[in-house]
């Protein structure tokens, strides 16, 4: 078993050290991780600026650019082999909701989707890395039952994965949910810099919207790990027709 395992909080965050320490015996686990945080950078590449590939002293390699420059990198040059498996995180704080869209974590994950590989994102719902130990450990769990032939035969596959921040004893077992919806983001921060300018800060995420029952919100909050999968086909298929009727002269194409 060959893992390619990366974040977006960076690679000396203390999520990815300690996923690396709960499955580096699984198999070969590689690590290409960002320089530095890029959190919310989503499934963004970087196009017109050269990335460099540096070799810390664990061994872990790391890239300046985004967790899917990381992954991208890695899996068309840099490891010169195919992954079985592709993990990401542990990221400091929750990816659930409407949170995946913008998630650098998500995103490392998906781009590995994208090239035919199952692929995870591991995240803590509360910042601060508290219970990490645990939170690795139960990703651990995970990632061993899958390559153990746990997984549905369907392949690629993409899962996104919250642990609430609990001693592991306290965590309840896994939960496959939808994700939930939030309310708008909180309001930007303005200041004004030493030369006078207004500068914004992009607010904090809502509070959740949909935290029904079922969703990811909701399994997080009784305790539970959350697993969803994902997948990238953001057609509205329902609304195909509709359109169809609406656009003139628009037919819906065959096999729509």
């Amino acid at each position: 078993m060959k893992i390619l395992l990366s974040n977006d909080d960076g690679y000396q965050a203390p999520g990815i050290i300690a996923l690396y320490e709960a499955i580096k015996d699984l198999g070969d686990v590689e690590v290409v991780a960002p320089e530095h945080n890029n959190s919310a950078k989503s499934n963004a590449l970087t196009l017109y600026a050269p990335l460099s590939v540096r070799q810390a002293n664990n061994g872990f390699r790391y890239v300046n650019g985004t967790p899917a420059d990381c992954v991208h990198v890695a899996l068309t040059g840099l490891l010169g082999y195919r992954p079985d498996l592709v993990v990401s995180g542990i990221n400091n704080g929750a990816n659930m909701g409407d949170d995946t869209i913008y998630s650098g974590t998500v995103g490392a994950a998906m781009e590995g989707y994208l090239f035919g590989i199952p692929a995870i994102a591991f995240s803590q719902t509360q910042k601060g890395w508290a219970h990490i130990e645990s939170a690795a450990r139960k990703a651990r769990e995970l990632v061993q039952h899958l390559v153990g032939a746990g997984a549905p035969e369907s392949s690629p596959w993409l899962l996104n994965v919250n642990i609430p921040n609990l001693a592991y004893e306290e965590l309840k077992p896994f939960q496959v949910c939808r994700l939930g919806r939030r309310h708008a983001a909180e309001k930007v921060i303005s200041q004004t810099s030493p030369h006078g300018e207004t500068m914004y800060w992009i607010g904090g995420a809502g509070p959740a919207k949909d935290g029904a029952e079922g969703t990811d919100f909701h399994a997080t909050a009784q305790g539970h790990v959350s697993i969803t999968p994902l997948k990238v086909d953001l057609t509205d298929h329902e609304a195909l027709r509709a359109w169809g009727r609406s656009v003139p002269g628009a037919r819906e194409a065959a096999g729509a």
